[in-house]
């Protein structure tokens, strides 16, 4: 079987294969239980323009609820779902990665409305309805085919060579955790993300959601997460944005031990092949210089499942 069959023989490939090499084979090979890799997943393992696929679905929720009681839309962010103009939503995150998180706040206010009271198993089916349904904007397909095939391929290979990967991005764990397995072959138990708050309901037997936000796993929260749920500090990770940029570090270390490879996927490909090219919110991060960018127009031969 051909190693990363998407990928171009480019440099970029060559220090994966190697990084890899150097530490499972060898006197110096890590042990199989410290093989750690991590993956955000919005714009690294799959689509993220023109919009990022969990958003869709709250969009949706939204509406839902402006339909519902048509006075929310005086506020944001229903009222850019009422007028069908989005752009506040992008501008949000986008001021999220420079620092500014007025905006972002406001909508994760709404966003814990929508499961409040809901138990684990009705956020599950809801979801799974939105999956069963829902289509990539610009591809057309079931967002299953948006995700990045290349880095399955790194996934299957990392596997290959003993590394246990783990997802460990800012979008809302329960959310990614209906899919992972099928999108990615990564199981929920190694599903990291932001989180909604949770309780138990003794006289329902179920675990519930509450109106807060536990945690929004970005930034400096991703390593203090990552630590929480496996121990280890990784040997590999990849992002591709501004709030990874922690993680990939944590994963490079200070460079008095063992050192790892952080990987960031830049979006720069104007063929069409790909997500549309863009930078915002990624500049910190492709100026890092411990950080081996992965270029979607030069490594990849092939961005989406065929």
């Amino acid at each position: 079987m051909t190693t990363l069959p998407s990928w171009r023989d480019t440099a970029t490939r060559k220090t994966i294969v190697d990084f890899v090499e150097s530490v499972t084979t060898g006197a110096d090979a890590v042990p199989v239980a410290e093989r750690i890799a991590v993956f955000d997943n919005d714009g690294t393992l799959w689509s993220e323009k023109p919009v990022i696929i969990q958003l869709d679905y709250i969009v949706g929720q939204w509406a839902a609820a402006v339909k519902a009681d048509p006075s929310l839309a005086e506020n944001q962010p229903y009222k850019a779902v009422a007028t069908g103009d989005l752009s506040w939503l992008g501008h949000a995150v986008e001021k999220h990665y420079a620092g500014d998180d007025s905006d972002l706040k406001q909508m994760l206010g709404a966003l814990v409305g929508l499961t409040d009271g809901m138990t684990v198993d009705e956020y599950a089916a809801s979801v799974a309805e939105f999956f069963r349904t829902a289509k990539h904007p610009t591809l057309g397909t079931p967002f299953s085919g948006a995700v990045y095939q290349p880095m399955v391929e790194l996934l299957r290979y990392l596997e290959a060579n003993g590394f246990t990967c783990y997802i460990a991005s800012a979008g809302e764990r329960d959310f990614m955790r209906s899919v992972t397995q099928e999108f990615y072959g990564i199981p929920p138990e190694r599903v990291i993300g932001s989180a909604y708050g949770l309780t138990y309901d003794a006289d329902a037997r179920a675990v519930k959601y509450s109106a807060n936000l536990d945690f929004l796993d970005d930034g400096g929260i991703k390593p203090v997460r990552i630590w929480s749920r496996t121990g280890r500090r990784p040997l590999l990770a990849a992002g591709n944005a501004n709030g990874d940029l922690p993680m990939l570090q944590f994963a490079v270390g200070d460079g008095t031990g063992r050192r790892g490879l952080a990987l960031l996927v830049h979006h720069d490909d104007h063929s069409g092949r790909g997500d549309a090219p863009y930078d915002g919110g990624a500049e910190q991060a492709l100026a890092a210089d411990d950080v081996t960018v992965i270029s979607v127009a030069d490594d990849w031969e092939q961005v989406f499942p065929a």
